[in-house]
């Protein structure tokens, strides 16, 4: 980030930081709120390193909408870690073995370590791009669906392309160069309608589709369930009842739009729902799938089931209660 005196300060990125940080800083400030800073932000104040994170945003991980927020923000604090939104840094200075940090509120950070996680930028300078006829433009190498670029002999892939920055769709990106440049008469193309990701706090916070937030902001109807691991019996055993499942679904209809899931092993569960939204599948599947007891996968079929009971009307109800007394035995 454009900030006065910042690289003379010698920041570390999230990936300098293993390479040369070869001891374990009494402070660290973060600067940047983002899945990358509240990762590590939380993973140094687990090694004993005193942590603020500064995010110049009224509050962290502002893709996510604002319940999952404030609940990463609690965690956080509650480990130690002190979280200043709102804080916009405005000069830095390297003061012999510290750094320091001035706000635009006037308050000044001081710390041993200082780690930049605003956000990346695709690296295209160099390349000799305007040489080759490739265009390009501050958000990165423009590509077609196929991930060719205007030379269609020549291909982008990952990170440089802009959009999502995550190694798992640069891994998918990758493949589907390989099979576009190999097997050229049936191209393939790129598809991120079903694209889960995972920010690693404790808990983690995973999602695929639609964000409620972004729902309303699209004008999408919908419909929300929710799931309170707390009533997952795997997440009570293991003493992990921290957090939820969100599924939003078309209004009056069943079919998923988008999941949030913030839980130990969110990453994991959650492509249990993205398989489901790629084959089409929706709730009332998953309620009648059978799901191994006790696992943190059950939190979808209760999920599931959330829906499945809304829709017992209470003329349905009457009736299911006037069948079950009249098979009842006469006493």
């Amino acid at each position: 980030p454009p900030i006065e005196g910042l690289p003379g300060a010698r920041p570390f990125t999230n990936e300098t930081n293993f390479d040369e940080l070869r001891a374990r800083p009494a402070r660290q400030a973060v600067i940047g709120g983002g899945p990358i800073g509240c990762e590590l932000g939380q993973a140094f104040g687990r090694l004993g390193v005193q942590v603020t994170l500064l995010e110049a945003l009224p509050r962290l991980l502002d893709k996510e909408d604002e319940e999952v927020a404030a609940l990463v923000r609690a965690q956080l604090e509650s480990e130690g870690v002190r979280v200043v939104t709102g804080a916009r840094v405005r000069r830095a200075a390297r003061e012999g073995a510290l750094t320091r940090l001035e706000l635009e509120t006037g308050e000044a950070i001081e710390a041993e370590a200082v780690l930049v996680a605003a956000g990346r930028r695709p690296n295209v300078e160099g390349l000799g791009l305007e040489a080759a006829g490739v265009a390009f433009d501050g958000g990165g190498v423009k590509v077609d669906a196929r991930l060719r670029t205007s030379q269609p002999h020549i291909y982008a892939a990952g990170d440089v392309v802009g959009g999502y920055q995550f190694t798992h769709l640069a891994d998918h990106h990758a493949r589907t160069v390989v099979r576009n440049v190999l097997v050229p008469w049936v191209k393939a193309r790129i598809d991120t309608s079903v694209l889960p990701w995972c920010t690693y706090t404790s808990p983690e916070v995973a999602r695929v589709g639609l964000s409620e937030a972004e729902a309303r902001r699209q004008g999408v109807a919908h419909e929300v369930w929710r799931q309170p691991m707390s009533e997952v019996d795997r997440a009570v055993l293991e003493s992990e009842e921290r957090g939820f499942a969100k599924v939003l679904t078309a209004a009056g209809s069943d079919t998923i739009l988008g999941v949030t899931l913030v839980a130990e092993r969110a990453g994991e569960v959650i492509h249990e729902f993205a398989v489901a939204m790629k084959a089409g599948m929706g709730l009332k599947a998953l309620s009648a799938t059978i799901h191994a007891y006790p696992t943190f996968a059950e939190v979808a079929r209760k999920a599931a089931d959330r829906y499945q009971r809304s829709r017992l009307t209470p003329r349905t109800r009457r009736l299911f209660a006037w069948l079950y007394r009249r098979g009842r035995p006469a006493s």
